[in-house]
């Protein structure tokens, strides 16, 4: 009997050893409430986003008790990851977080911190995570519901609409001020400067200002583009484009009540393309010129008509589901 009791203390022993040099050295204790706030706190001074790796975020984000909120953006920020949306959407989240740092409002009540994928996989993992950038607000007590992620496929991941995101979930309001961007400023200058600097070069013939086709173009072209959703993109900040959990690629948000921006270049296109063919018809109707070359322009338009506008109803119709009405296609 003491043998077999020697025996299984010895490996206890080994077993204990064993997992000490798997693992360099025994898991130290959980930060104290205290120690976690001052910890954060002092992060939060050098750097209004902290990075959380698995460790850090098991550590500051999932530990208990706390007396404060996080809001995580988990994204995949790796040169190989190929993900141009995280980047637009760190540079909003990092406005978002500087501005609060700055703010009135700012206190340790709060704190702002991202998860990259290469940095935190079983964090993804542990959350059944598989697509990015994601935002989520993690409260001071309990789980995270359905309403602490952000929908940014309905509205986006603009530095403003996260702000009244965060403002809803945590009863915090933070006003954002964006950094200066003179690059707008400065284009604008230089375009008024080479109109100007065409004017007086031409000052001796300005018959071209009553040019009604070149004001026409003008003015369809800013129709298209106000039709086809430019507002939108600046408003709300939409990804370019969306890929799926299964790697596909999607230029069409599936709901009326979002956008892509490679979705406005769709539109844009189409509208054109049905403009341009009544353009066609009216001129074909309209002028008294060779009948051959009437006929092939009416009929040219046409076509791009009929084509276009059905694509045009198709598009509609993937986005506002039910919509009983298509013409040559489903």
């Amino acid at each position: 009997m003491k043998t077999i009791i020697m025996k299984v203390f010895s490996l206890l022993f080994f077993s204990l050893l064993v997992y000490i040099c798997v693992n360099g050295q025994p898991r130290r204790q959980s930060y104290s409430l205290g120690e976690r706030v001052q910890q954060l706190t002092d992060m939060a001074g050098k750097r209004a986003v902290l990075r959380f790796n698995g460790n850090k975020f098991r550590d500051y984000v999932k530990a208990s008790p706390r007396n404060y909120s996080v809001i995580i953006m988990f994204t995949a920020m790796a040169p190989q990851r190929q993900c141009q949306v995280c980047r637009h959407a760190s540079d909003e989240f990092t406005i978002v977080a500087n501005s609060y740092r700055y703010s009135q409002s700012y206190s340790n009540k709060l704190f702002f911190g991202v998860v990259d994928f290469d940095e935190g996989s079983d964090v993804f993992q542990l959350l059944r995570l598989n697509t990015a950038p994601v935002f989520m607000h993690f409260p001071p007590k309990g789980k995270p519901k359905a309403a602490d992620t952000m929908d940014i496929q309905r509205v986006g991941f603009a530095a403003e609409t996260l702000a009244k995101w965060i403002a809803e979930r945590t009863d915090i309001q933070i006003r954002v001020f964006r950094p200066p961007n003179y690059s707008g400023t400065f284009a604008l200058v230089v375009l008024f400067g080479i109109v100007a600097a065409f004017l007086y070069l031409r000052r001796n013939n300005l018959e071209f200002l009553y040019n009604k086709t070149m004001w026409g173009m003008g003015a369809l072209f800013f129709c298209l583009a106000m039709t086809s959703g430019q507002m939108w993109n600046h408003i709300r900040g939409p990804p370019f484009l969306h890929k799926s959990n299964t790697g596909q690629i999607a230029y069409i948000h599936g709901s009326s009540q979002g956008q892509f921006v490679f979705e406005t270049y769709i539109v844009m296109f189409l509208n054109f393309a049905v403009v341009f063919g009544m353009i066609l018809l009216t001129d074909a109707a309209r002028n008294k010129g060779d009948h051959k070359k009437r006929k092939i322009m009416a009929i040219v338009g046409l076509i791009l008509l009929s084509i276009f506008f059905s694509l045009l109803l198709s598009v509609f119709r993937t986005k506002t589901h039910g919509y009983p009405y298509s013409f040559l296609f489903k």
